[in-house]
Parts: C-alpha cells; sequence; structure tokens
C-alpha cells in the first residue's frame, strides 16, 4: 500500500561502542507501523514544513502522527474503492486557490521558502489533500441532510454576528442560504468521519514507535 507522502529510504545509523567509531547520526528511522506499512520520522517533517508554509506553524509531532495515520486509514479505503484521483484541471484550481489564500504573490513565495517546498511538492500535498477530501465528501455527503431550523440558527448566531463585529450589513438569510447550507454539510461531513475514522482505528493494527528511544 502507497502512504499518501513519498517516504525516503531507511537509514538507522548506529552508535559504535567502546570508541571504536563516532557515532553517527541518525537520518531517519520507523515512527510507526500500521498493517504492512511503515511511517517515517520524514515523513512528520515533510508534512511539519507543508503546515509551516500554509499556516506559518506546525503541529507537534505527536499530532502529525496521528493526521498520517488518519489519512493512511483513508487513502488505504479510496483505493480499495478505486476511487479516481483528482484530474490535473482540479489540481490546479486548487493551486490557484491556494495562492489567492496569501495577501501577495511575495508571501506566498516567502512562505515556500521559508519552509523549504519546491513547487512539485507543494503540487503532490495538495493533489493528495484533494484526492481524500474527495472521498470522504462523496462517502458522506449522500446521508447528509440540512433542515431550515439549522439554516436558520447558522444564519442567527454566526453569520450576522461576523458581519456586525466587521461593522458591516448582514446579507440577508435567502442570499446567505447557499453559503450556509454548505458549511453545515461540511461541518457534517467532518462530523461523520471523524467518528468514523475512531471506529475504524480499533480494526486497523497501530504501533506508535515515535517516543521509543533509537538504540
Amino acid at each position: 500500500m502507497r502512504r499518501w507522502i513519498a517516504a525516503t529510504a531507511i537509514f538507522l545509523a548506529l552508535a559504535m561502542a567502546g570508541g571504536r567509531a563516532p557515532a553517527q547520526e541518525v537520518v531517519d528511522r520507523i515512527v510507526a507501523k500500521v498493517e504492512s506499512d511503515i511511517i517515517l520520522m520524514s515523513d512528520i517533517r515533510q508534512l511539519a514544513r507543508y503546515q509551516l508554509f500554509l499556516d506559518g506553524k506546525s503541529q507537534s509531532d505527536a499530532e502529525i502522527l496521528d493526521r498520517l495515520i488518519d489519512q493512511w486509514i483513508v487513502r488505504s479505503e479510496a483505493s480499495v474503492a478505486r476511487f479516481p484521483q483528482p484530474s490535473d484541471e482540479d489540481v490546479n484550481r486548487s493551486i490557484e486557490r491556494l495562492k489567492r489564500a496569501f495577501a501577495t504573490p511575495q508571501e506566498y513565495e516567502a512562505r515556500k521558502a521559508q519552509s523549504g517546498l519546491t513547487d512539485e511538492e507543494i503540487r503532490q500535498f495538495l493533489k493528495s489533500q484533494l484526492y481524500l477530501s474527495n472521498y470522504l465528501d462523496s462517502r458522506f455527503r449522500p446521508v447528509i441532510q440540512i433542515d431550515e431550523k439549522s439554516i436558520e440558527e447558522f444564519y442567527k448566531t454566526r453569520v450576522v454576528p461576523r458581519a456586525e463585529s466587521r461593522g458591516q450589513t448582514p446579507p440577508e438569510l435567502d442570499t446567505a442560504r447557499d453559503f450556509i447550507q454548505e458549511a453545515l454539510v461540511q461541518r457534517a461531513i467532518n462530523e461523520q468521519a471523524d467518528r468514523w475514522l475512531k471506529e475504524s482505528r480499533t480494526r486497523v493494527r497501530i504501533e506508535i514507535l515515535l517516543n521509543k528511544k533509537v538504540q
């Protein structure tokens, strides 16, 4: 099973006893086993760089490993279902949306340089994200139903206060309805996906090695 982040080769350098050779740096190591696959420290470091690129900061190693395990579960099921990869056009549109999320093209390039990621690495991350999110959307969206009461509640508690806090006139409910409906659908997809992932973890063999010392 191919993991969603391409792993580098494993190099476990063992320190030599008795001063016969200098200790060598551990370049990479296994931090988890999921079924017959492995997750490497380099996978964590790579995702940390992507988080730094997106948000200017990254999660802890343990939090990132947790995300990688979840992604393995989603990718595994999507692969079994032969779910199609996103098209080049869809990936290109995601890249353009990502660039527009930055204030200026210069900020985008500066954050990219800070993270140390290449354009191709960013593209592969976006492609993987799109693949996983598309699969979860296709799996859970058909069973989600949003009622009028939920839409009105979201409008009163989220849309109106947010507009007023910015000194803006809130949009009419009918104008905001499609946006609210999609926001509620996405929230429901996330909630159902979280429950499914927790259940799936009980059926998957997972061994966490992150905090074990390398001898």
